[in-house]
């Protein structure tokens, strides 16, 4: 048997969407032979049965979204068994929850059977322990993330033998009984914070050990992070998972987590207490143990000192995604439709663009007179030696090039608190699709010249429309063009593409009446807007650069052509 598994189509794409299955159940394959089709935010693609058999099993049916490395289906051999099962709908969404709900016999087995713990538990005082709802937290968390199961499984056998000694347990029973223990040892109220806090480091390690197949697209995202920062992580007990990225593709950076750390101690205190009535509980017995009413004096003196607890409320600003109002009110005339996987992706990344970059734009107004004129000239020459049509952008392309070299700054990206010069010059040229934006790439463009800069962009375009795209086609951009002009848009504010700084955006081409010389000429002109990360391009650097393609055009070489 050969699993058919949801390819990695490139760095930052962590699932896929099968959009359509060329074989059926029981067709026989070839290898390398078209099986099925998949849609990610980058690209449509056909992808290659791995092996040559027989399609004995699709585990994920059309229209289903799956995570990278997940098995979509399976090839046997010819001779093997015919008695395989049948496609069974959407298996791979379930295979999760299937991993998950496995490790659960096996805690109940390995716990001893949990009602029995209950039923000894009345001979003993810790009983009241259970509904204080601290413990619950951790255990459903543990049963969901699969790996921890053990560590409360194994507490909670001890627990009938040692309900007082054991640290977990203790920190299970800290919010229901601790009010009565302060005055019986001081020692022990330690023993529950420490207790306390390791459920929260349970889901760090089992969210390490979880496996990728197993693991959400924000999971696989925010989990690719530098070794420095799964370094930092282990050490504080940190969630990556639970950090908002700021880097490529939201990934964790360094900054991000050295942030989140310094917050941190506000939030052991809602980890360990579960409820904010405990909280206070914990810290009047420390602040003062011996006399009775002077923890209760301090107790409405702690809470002042916990209020900053408002730092949950610095992630709120977040969560704005929801509107207060709902889209639409009962009785309203709608059609929901869902949104398509290249769209939703599309939605998904212009608002992480926003939320990265400090956007800036800049709007310059060209002369393309000249170009207009070398166009005029060089048409019908290109059509019949080529059969190239000729259109103003491979003339924009070679001045923004020329730019890109006097100002380099604009081809670079942001990864944490480091500037990534980039190399080489991969121009990313936004191509309008009746079912989205795509980006297809043209790379090291800066070697191509006009006719060179006119095949790629009307070969790429093409191809785009018809689904013909490879995967590097639509990677590894350095800077964006973006051509809204086509549609009569005088200009617009385009969003970066990350991780790129910077985006330029062509206006419609017409001719206008502008003053040249003391007179009113004629001439065809065009708005050319600029958009850029303004973390590391200045407005001065951004308006020379434009300044530099406003000269390129209007003095374009011929000698190029």
């Amino acid at each position: 048997m050969t699993d058919v598994i949801m390819p990695q189509m490139g760095e930052s794409i962590a699932e896929g969407t099968i959009t359509k299955w060329m074989k059926k159940v029981g067709d026989k394959v070839e290898r390398d032979e078209p099986l099925f089709e998949i849609s990610t935010d980058k690209v449509d693609a056909e992808i290659p049965a791995p092996a040559a058999g027989i399609l004995k099993e699709i585990r994920v049916e059309t229209g289903t979204t799956v995570a990278i490395n997940t098995v979509v289906g399976i090839i046997g051999a010819e001779g093997e068994g015919a008695g395989v099962a049948a496609p069974t709908p959407a298996q791979a969404a379930p295979q999760a929850p299937a991993a998950a709900a496995a490790p659960r016999p096996a805690q109940a087995a390995q716990a001893g059977q949990p009602a029995e713990p209950a039923q000894t538990s009345p001979s003993q005082p810790p009983l009241p322990a259970p509904p204080a709802g601290s413990p619950a937290p951790p255990q459903a968390a543990a049963q969901s993330d699969g790996a921890a199961t053990a560590a409360p499984s194994s507490s909670s056998a001890t627990s009938p033998a040692t309900p007082s000694a054991g640290a977990p347990l203790g920190a299970a029973e800290a919010p229901g009984t601790q009010a009565p223990r302060p005055p019986a040892s001081s020692g022990a109220s330690p023993a529950p914070p420490s207790g306390a806090s390791v459920p929260p480091s349970a889901p760090a390690q089992s969210a390490a050990e979880k496996p990728r197949a197993e693991m959400t697209v924000d999971e696989l995202r925010q989990t690719r992070s530098s070794p420095v920062v799964r370094k930092i992580a282990a050490e504080h007990n940190v969630d990556i998972r639970q950090i908002p990225g700021t880097g490529i593709a939201g990934r964790v950076t360094k900054n991000d987590i050295l942030g989140h750390i310094e917050t941190k101690p506000a939030d052991p205190g809602q980890a360990e207490a579960g409820a904010p009535p405990s909280a206070p509980s914990q810290s009047a017995p420390q602040s003062a143990p011996q006399p009775a009413p002077k923890a209760a004096s301090t107790a409405p003196a702690d809470r002042p000192t916990q209020a900053p607890r408002p730092q949950p409320q610095s992630a709120a600003p977040s969560v704005p995604a929801t509107p207060f109002v709902p889209a639409y009110q009962p009785g309203e005339r709608v059609q929901v439709v869902p949104m398509s996987p290249i769209r939703r992706k599309t939605a998904e990344h212009m608002v992480l663009s926003k939320r990265i970059s400090a956007h800036v734009t800049t709007v310059f107004e060209m002369d393309m007179a000249r170009i207009d004129a070398l166009r005029k000239k060089y048409r019908q020459q290109y059509e019949e030696r080529s059969g190239i049509k000729l259109t103003y952008l491979p003339f924009i392309l070679k001045a923004t090039i020329d730019a890109i070299k006097a100002f380099p700054i604009v081809n670079s990206s942001v990864e944490g608190d480091s500037i990534v010069h980039k190399q080489d010059i991969n121009i990313g040229l936004a191509v309008a699709l009746d079912w989205g934006l795509i980006v297809p790439v043209i790379r090291n463009a800066d070697e191509k010249n006009i006719l060179g800069l006119a095949r790629a962009v009307n070969d790429l375009a093409d191809r785009a429309r018809n689904k013909k795209l490879k995967v590097d086609e639509v990677q590894g951009g350095t800077f964006t063009v973006t051509n809204p002009g086509v549609f009569g848009s005088l200009f617009g504010t385009p969003i970066i593409n990350q991780p790129q700084v910077a985006i330029l955006g062509i206006g419609t081409i017409e001719k206008r009446a502008v003053v040249r010389d003391d007179a009113i000429a004629i001439r065809t002109m065009a708005f050319f807007a600029l958009s850029f990360d303004h973390r590391i391009v200045d407005g001065a650097d951004a308006d020379r650069f434009m300044a530099h393609i406003k000269k390129g055009l209007s003095e374009f070489d011929e000698s190029g052509l």
